[in-house]
């Protein structure tokens, strides 16, 4: 569908006036005022955005899942020093991430997909938390500490008492999540390669289910 001249024309027409009616609020304002109300709009837009995105476990086999999964092992491919090779890796291979063995979280953003997350399970020993991962354009959403939250609820309902992850150097983002969620460091606990850091946090009620709602 495209737009005639005459419709490009009229569209014109209404920015114009738009930006009239814009500039009529912005006028009285000084400079350090205009700034401000800038700003603000800018975070209520954030806010906004942050607010339509919808979480949900879903199949990790259905082709979304895949095009998150396969986002994220490009993206460390491109960030860390050596590269990334998920055969090389421990494994979260997609068998892992059905209940009751586990879980893959999806985000989604106007019913695209911009993230994901997912949880091994194992009974009587810590959960595993892997496949952390943000599209670029959702960052600053806060999501990734939603995933974390949810992914933790998850595995504390399955009857986790902990939950670990295992991370790389170069993701200092994730480092900063994490530990700001109350992770702590501890040390290697799996042969994982591409890892520098180790963390595991202790879920119960006073703790990762209270930070989520506090």
């Amino acid at each position: 569908m495209y737009l005639t001249d005459a419709g490009r024309a009229d569209r014109a027409e209404l920015d114009r006036r738009s930006d009239e009616v814009a500039w009529s609020f912005l006028e009285p304002l000084t400079g350090d005022q205009r700034a401000r109300l800038v700003a603000a709009m800018a975070e209520v837009e954030r806010l906004l955005r942050a607010s339509m995105v919808r979480l949900a476990i879903e199949d990790p086999a259905r082709p979304d899942a895949r095009w998150c999964i396969e986002q994220y092992f490009s993206e460390l491919k491109a960030r860390f020093e050596a590269g990334f090779d998920p055969a090389s890796s421990i494994s979260a291979a997609a068998h892992e991430l059905v209940p009751p063995a586990g879980a893959l979280l999806i985000a989604r953003l106007r019913e695209q997909p911009v993230g994901c997350g997912a949880v091994k399970l194992h009974p009587g020993a810590p959960a595993e938390l892997k496949r952390m991962w943000v599209a670029p354009e959702a960052r600053g959403l806060g999501l990734g500490r939603r995933l974390l939250l949810e992914l933790e609820r998850y595995a504390e309902q399955a009857g986790a008492h902990i939950v670990r992850l295992e991370t790389n150097r170069a993701l200092k983002e994730a480092i900063q999540l994490y530990r700001s969620s109350g992770y702590r460091e501890v040390p290697a606990f799996n042969n994982e390669p591409y890892a520098h850091h180790w963390f595991e946090k202790q879920l119960n009620a006073s703790g990762a289910l209270h930070r989520a709602t506090g």
